[in-house]
């Protein structure tokens, strides 16, 4: 039986921890994250349209006319 309460003890224990210590984040701070977020979007998504638009005509060329019209 104490195999299965000592590590949800030490894992309730752990988790109490971390609350009382993490702090929520001031309008700065959150700005900064919202920001670094949307840019990282931004990125993403045109990292991924240039990639489909390469592969696009790649695809077009190796398979043929229909595969790239879904």
């Amino acid at each position: 039986m104490d195999s299965v309460v000592l590590p949800l003890k030490d894992f309730a224990k752990n988790s109490v921890r971390l609350v009382k210590r993490c702090t929520k984040p001031d309008r700065r701070e959150f700005s900064k994250i919202c920001g670094r977020t949307a840019l990282g979007f931004v990125v993403m998504g045109f990292i991924g349209f240039f990639v489909k638009l390469i592969f696009i005509p790649i695809n077009q060329i190796i398979v043929g006319g229909s595969a790239a019209t879904s």
